[in-house]
């Protein structure tokens, strides 16, 4: 069965790490069916530099890979990719017009919705760039929470590694259930991570910077999430009106000043189950919520975790040691 992984310039080499690691643990148990072979394609298949400058050698160039793939994966670079040339989108249409299935992980779906694989699918990619692929091209469904993307013959995953999240269920589509779950034993990494991506990513961090007057408003919030935060008191602070205040919020962020609340709340809190060892009613306080059932709730609607689970997986070193009193406080 061949799997073709396509890399572009300045790729992340996880991402083509991850896939062929678990495909290859994949081979060492298959007791029965086709086992994978893998290619890796890049447009000149001369030695390259990944994102990171660890240099790879690919197996093959665009113009030697004639080859009928069973499966093609089209890695992303760091950041957006540059218009893939002619040649690269001829080649990509091809191998995707024989192959079973196809897809991307990270932010290939740039090239293939380039090339114009991915026209009506659902697809997702890193979120950081969810935004930019579903504005670039919108006859696409971006998805943007999601950790891979299944859309008939076509599939997509998110950011870097959850390529491996990806390997794992084409595995387990050819394979069963039984042959995954015993590669991601093998890496000991989740056969299917719980929750989405936000998990990842940082509500303060994903809005970027802006120059408005709501600048002050959102370090009003930052600085005191344990304050009066309604929108009343928050047109108050900005010396505009509730509905005006709102209007900014909704033209320069995208969502009203209380889901902006929440989401600092929610970062705030994020970064204490990270770096210490608070209980979760003291971190709960801190963040600005009334209680941990608001806390867990508002986890739950966010990032489809609990505080507790979020800890546990996300914890740094300085925090080894807790969660031993926090059962009973995030139960609620």
């Amino acid at each position: 069965m061949l799997i073709t992984i396509f890399a572009p310039g300045k790729v992340h080499l996880l991402e083509i790490a991850g896939v062929r690691d678990a495909l290859f643990e994949a081979n060492c148990k298959i007791e029965s069916g086709r086992p994978y072979r893998v290619r890796l394609v890049t447009e000149d298949g001369a030695p390259a530099h990944s994102a990171s400058g660890v240099i790879y050698l690919p197996d093959a160039s665009i113009h030697d890979a004639a080859e009928p793939s069973d499966t093609l994966i089209v890695a992303g670079p760091y950041g957006v990719p540059e218009r893939p040339s002619e040649d690269t989108m001829r080649w990509l249409r091809d191998q995707a017009a024989h192959a079973r299935r196809y897809g991307s992980t990270c932010t290939g779906a740039f090239l293939l919705a380039e090339a114009g694989l991915l026209a009506g699918r659902t697809v997702t990619t890193h979120w950081e760039y969810a935004g930019r692929l579903a504005a670039d091209y919108p006859d696409l469904r971006v998805e943007a929470d999601r950790i891979f993307v299944r859309d008939g013959p076509v599939f997509s995953s998110a950011g870097v590694t959850a390529a491996i999240d990806l390997a794992f269920s084409l595995i387990e589509e050819d394979h069963g259930r039984a042959l995954a779950l015993w590669v991601a034993r093998r890496l000991v990494v989740f056969l299917k991570r719980p929750g989405g991506q936000s998990q990842f990513s940082a509500a303060l961090t994903a809005q970027g910077v802006v120059a408005s007057p709501i600048d002050r408003i959102r370090l009003h919030i930052l600085e005191n999430p344990r304050a009066d935060l309604g929108l009343a008191a928050l047109a108050r602070t900005a010396g505009v009106s509730p509905r005006h205040l709102s209007r900014l919020f909704r033209d320069e962020l995208g969502m009203s000043p209380a889901a902006y609340v929440e989401l600092t709340r929610i970062d705030i809190a994020r970064r204490l189950l990270e770096d210490g060892s608070a209980p979760i009613k003291a971190i709960a306080y801190a963040a600005g919520f009334g209680s941990t059932t608001t806390l867990r709730r508002a986890f739950l609607r966010r990032i489809d975790v609990t505080p507790l689970e979020y800890r546990l997986r996300f914890r740094t070193t300085r925090s080894d040691d807790a969660g031993a009193d926090e059962s009973g406080a995030d139960s609620s």
